[in-house]
C-alpha cells in the first residue's frame, strides 16, 4: 500500500461515513468537554461495550504483574484457541486507548480477544495508570514495565519470548510506539512487530486532517482539548518539534531499527494525517511498514468492528499482518 499522505480532498469528494457506524455513534454520542470531568469520559466509554454473547469463548485469566521497583500493574491475559498447536505462542502485549485517560481492561475486553483470535497469539492486556490522576509518563512507566514482564515471563505463559510484539489503538498506539523505541534503545526485550491503530505520534494538532475532522465523531476537538489537558497539565505543547519522544515518537533521532509497523487509519480522523507521516518516517528510516487508511472508517473503528461489517475487515487487515509477522 502506498505510503503517500492522504491528499487534501473536499468533503463532497471523499467517500462519507459507513452508515451503520454513524448511526450507532448518532445514538450513542461519545463527546465529552473538558468542563464535563473524566469520570463522565469514562462512564462513556464503559456504555458501548458489546454484549457477552456476541464475543469468542477464550481462556483468560486477570493477573497482577510484580513487575519489581515498578509496583504491581493489573493485566488480563487471553489465550487463543490453539487447534493442535504444540510449540510456545507468540505473545503481544495490548495498550487499550481512550486518550491516556478512559478505558481500562473492560472497556477493551473485546478488543484484546480479537487480537488473540485474530493472530493467533496470547495477548497480555495491560491497565496502566490513567491522568489525570496520573498524568504523563506515568501510564508509560508502567507500560515498560508490563513489557519487560512479559520479556522474562512469556515462556511461563505458554509464550514464545522471541515472538513478541506490541499493540494498541490511539493512545494504545502512541504507547506501543513509545515501547518499540525504548525496546530498541536499551537492548530489549526485542520486538518482532508493532501494530499501531490510530496512533498519536507526532503531538502536532496543525495537520490537515485535525481541522478537516475538528467535528469528527469519536474524537473531536473538545474531547482532543479534555485528554491533552488531562494528560500533560501545563505542557506548552503548541511547538511539536520540541515534544518529548516518549510523547512524541517521531520526534526520535533516528528510526531506524525499530521493529516492522502496520499502521492502520481513518479518513474521518483528526489523527489520519499523524499517522500517515509516521508511516512515512519509518519508511524513510528504512523500517518495513504497511499503511492502511480506511475511507469510511472512524477514530475507534476497531473498537466498533463487531458492529460494521466495514470495521470488522479493516480491523481484520491489521490483524493479519500482524499474525503474518509472528508466525513469519
Amino acid at each position: 500500500m502506498t505510503l503517500d499522505e492522504p491528499d487534501a480532498v473536499t468533503s463532497a469528494e471523499r467517500p462519507g461515513i459507513d452508515p451503520i457506524l454513524k448511526a450507532l455513534l448518532d445514538a450513542v454520542p461519545l463527546e465529552f468537554t473538558i468542563d464535563d470531568g473524566v469520570e463522565v469520559a469514562r462512564a462513556k466509554i464503559a456504555a458501548v461495550r458489546p454484549p457477552a454473547a456476541m464475543l469468542p469463548d477464550l481462556r483468560i485469566e486477570n493477573r497482577i504483574l510484580d513487575c519489581g521497583d515498578a509496583g504491581q500493574i493489573p493485566a488480563r491475559i487471553y489465550w487463543p484457541p490453539i487447534d493442535g498447536e504444540t510449540r510456545p505462542l507468540p505473545v503481544v502485549v495490548f495498550y487499550h486507548g481512550g486518550g491516556w485517560a478512559i478505558g481500562d481492561l473492560d472497556s477493551h475486553d473485546h478488543v484484546a480477544r480479537a487480537h488473540a483470535v485474530g493472530a493467533r497469539a496470547i495477548v497480555v492486556s495491560v491497565d496502566y495508570r490513567l491522568a489525570p490522576e496520573h498524568p504523563f509518563p506515568a501510564g508509560i512507566e508502567d507500560s515498560w514495565a508490563a513489557l519487560q514482564w512479559v520479556g522474562a515471563h512469556a515462556a511461563e505463559l505458554g509464550g514464545d519470548p522471541t515472538r513478541l510484539a506490541v499493540a494498541g489503538d490511539s493512545a494504545g498506539g502512541n504507547i506501543s510506539a513509545v515501547m518499540a523505541q525504548r525496546a530498541r534503545d536499551t537492548a530489549g526485550p526485542a520486538l518482532a512487530f508493532q501494530l499501531l491503530w490510530y496512533p498519536a505520534t507526532t503531538g502536532d494538532v496543525t495537520l490537515p486532517s485535525f481541522t478537516e475532522n475538528a467535528d469528527a465523531p469519536m474524537l473531536n476537538s473538545n474531547v482532543t482539548a479534555a485528554f491533552l489537558s488531562w494528560y500533560l497539565p501545563g505542557m506548552d505543547i503548541s511547538d511539536a518539534s520540541t515534544l518529548p519522544t516518549e510523547l512524541a515518537p517521531a520526534n526520535a533521532e533516528s528510526l531506524a531499527g525499530l521493529p516492522p509497523a502496520y499502521i492502520g487509519t481513518a479518513e474521518h480522523d483528526p489523527l489520519r494525517d499523524d499517522g500517515a507521516h509516521y508511516a512515512k518516517l519509518l519508511a524513510a528510516a528504512g523500517v518495513p511498514v504497511e499503511l492502511s487508511n480506511e475511507p469510511t472508517m472512524v477514530h475507534g473503528f476497531v473498537s466498533l468492528a463487531l458492529a460494521s461489517p466495514v470495521a470488522t475487515e479493516a480491523t481484520n487487515r491489521g490483524l493479519a499482518a500482524l499474525k503474518a509477522a509472528l508466525y513469519a
